[in-house]
């Protein structure tokens, strides 16, 4: 196999690419400039030296004095009050773009497939359940941040069964995003205003 190859194969293991857009990408490269193509491939070698996982939400921010909580997390003006779960650190981003939601996060790791419940092994749901467990006289209310999809919604069931005990306990509202995204829509392509609107009209 040769180098391009190889090029190729890594670039469709990426999410949402497949083996036309990898080859593109593979044969793109081929043009840059040399500088181009070096200062990508250090960017990549640094990338998981530069950045690290934050303790309590799970995002990846960059290593900043050797800290462990991320800017979000650490921030006091947010609403401790308020914890939306969504699926991945760019679900973060798209919801920060909107401007209207002041609470903390975390990221659960990916969703629970109908038709693949084992996948539930590899989310964050035990340290979901502790950090609701460390905040809940804190928490008034936990956000489903998931995709309008049948994974998205399945997840959504998955996190309301592991959190089902402490919410029975606790006066916490457990809510899911309202209008705004429409069915089969994935949170991290919609639009500032469109989120805007989902997190407005909550239920």
């Amino acid at each position: 196999m040769t180098a391009l190859e190889k090029l190729i194969k890594h670039f469709e293991r990426f999410p949402g690419i497949g083996s036309r857009q990898a080859r593109r990408f593979a044969h793109h490269l081929l043009t840059e400039p040399s500088e181009n193509v070096q200062e990508l491939s250090e960017l990549i070698a640094g990338i998981k030296s530069t950045m690290t996982e934050c303790s309590e939400c799970y995002r990846f921010f960059a290593r900043n004095g050797g800290g462990s909580v991320c800017g979000i997390c650490s921030d006091t003006m947010r609403d401790r009050s308020k914890l939306t779960v969504v699926e991945r650190d760019s679900d973060i981003q798209s919801i920060e773009r909107s401007g209207s939601y002041d609470g903390l996060y975390f990221v659960l790791g990916g969703t629970v497939p109908l038709l693949d419940s084992e996948d539930s092994k590899k989310l964050r749901g035990g340290a979901l359940k502790r950090i609701v467990l460390e905040r809940q006289d804190d928490l008034e209310e936990i956000i489903l941040g998931f995709s309008v999809n049948p994974d998205g919604e399945n997840t959504g069931r998955f996190v309301e069964s592991i959190l089902k005990d402490i919410l029975a306990e606790k006066t916490i509202k457990l809510s899911q995003l309202g209008r705004g995204l429409s069915t089969g829509s994935e949170l991290e392509y919609a639009d500032p205003e469109t989120i805007k609107n989902a997190l407005e009209n909550r239920h």
